[in-house]
């Protein structure tokens, strides 16, 4: 059981009162919160230990590198990468993927090579590969899920075949929260020598993540969502891929020389990290790291879904609520439509009680198309919450009900 009130006295902001209420922030799945030693983290480099990095011999910049490169290091244990080579920083899980999709795709990828992507993905997701599919004349396949927000798993193997150069899938869905089977996704796909990537942008902060027991061949997710900074992501790939991918982008810190004739590029990590990164909210994204493995992502997890399964059993004693995305395997988000009550009326309502909650098609607007609706209501949970904020929750829904009567 998570000591969940030192917790919560570790966010500031929690402290915060909306509209004369208490915060209740359920906001999580758009972006979590962050604890004072984050905040903390990023003042210190700024007041103490700023400048840039790699670059220079003075004590501020090897400061900065030695705590930047810390950061770098923490990731790859978080995820237990084989190496810190691995580990590349970007500015969050989309950049991520772009960055996979104009580095990877278009050096391995040729016109009439199938992508495949499920029904369930954020825009990131989708977005990227509709671009290089235009671009280079491959074609996009969508693996369909069941009414519960479940992956039809015979319906992706069957999507597999000789065309098949890549699989991107979501871990966790952002929209319904549903848990992807992503060790039998990258057995079936690695059965037929097709590489995989996940986005992990909504799974990382809620379960554990393992990089090399899962054998995935891309991992992206973003710091934002993890407690960290924003601005801040990583960018997995196993090192024999990245070696042979060229760079995404060019400038300083990503050669080893340059002349009007050529250029050579540095080796990995340092290759995709063209210009000067986001050095204090990287630092902050490492006390991040810090933080959530203090506290334990087996310990986080298993918080979360009692949260869930108590958010649930109450949702559903309340007439008119209908909950969208049951699935089996779920991590912390309800999302909900309240009949005869737009989802953008609910979260402006909610907000009056001070209640955080997200309202529209969260980035998957496919996901909407398919359950018939605009929009949803989507509460989702972190490690700072508890069932007594559930309860304001469910009392203020009770309450825009019998308003709307």
């Amino acid at each position: 059981m998570l000591p969940i009130d030192q917790i919560r006295a570790d966010f500031p902001i929690l402290g915060e009162k909306i509209r004369n209420q208490p915060l209740v922030y359920l906001d999580n799945a758009a972006s979590c919160q962050k604890p004072q030693a984050v905040i903390d983290a990023i003042v210190h480099t700024y007041s103490h230990e700023y400048a840039n990095i790699h670059r220079g011999v003075h004590t501020l910049s090897v400061r900065a590198t030695e705590k930047f490169e810390a950061a770098r290091e923490k990731a790859r244990t978080f995820i237990n990468a084989k190496s810190d080579k691995e580990i590349i920083f970007v500015r969050g899980a989309t950049e991520a993927i772009n960055l996979v999709a104009q580095s990877y795709g278009r050096s391995h990828l040729q016109t009439g090579d199938e992508i495949v992507i499920s029904a369930m993905e954020h825009h990131a997701n989708i977005v990227p590969w509709q671009m290089l599919c235009q671009q280079i004349g491959a074609v996009l396949k969508v693996a369909p899920m069941n009414q519960k927000g479940e992956l039809l798993f015979d319906d992706f193997e069957n999507l597999l075949n000789g065309n098949t150069k890549l699989v991107a899938i979501t871990h966790m869905s952002n929209a319904l929260g549903s848990i992807n089977p992503v060790e039998d996704i990258i057995a079936a796909a690695h059965g037929k020598n097709i590489p995989v990537l996940l986005d992990g942008a909504q799974a990382t902060p809620h379960t554990p993540v393992d990089v090399q027991r899962l054998d995935c061949d891309f991992y992206v997710f973003s710091g934002h969502k993890l407690y960290g900074p924003s601005g801040t992501g990583v960018l997995y790939g196993k090192q024999a891929l990245l070696e042979a991918m060229p760079p995404y982008q060019g400038g300083g810190d990503m050669i080893r020389t340059v002349s009007f004739e050529k250029t050579t590029y540095a080796g990995l990590p340092h290759k995709f990290e063209a210009g000067t990164p986001a050095i204090a909210e990287i630092i902050g994204l490492g006390a991040a790291i810090d933080y959530v493995s203090g506290i334990g992502i087996e310990n986080i997890a298993a918080h979360e879904a009692d949260l869930l399964a108590y958010a649930t059993e109450q949702a559903l004693q309340i007439k008119g609520l209908n909950i969208i995305g049951q699935a089996e395997h779920k991590g912390g988000i309800l999302s909900f439509t309240l009949d005869h009550i737009h989802p953008h009326d609910i979260g402006t309502m909610l907000d009056s009680l001070g209640i955080a909650i997200r309202a529209g098609h969260h980035c998957a607007m496919p996901v909407m198309d398919f359950y018939g609706v605009p929009a949803t209501a989507r509460a989702s949970f972190a490690l700072y919450n508890t069932r007594q904020e559930i309860d304001v929750l469910m009392q203020g829904i009770a309450s825009l009900i019998e308003m709307f009567g």
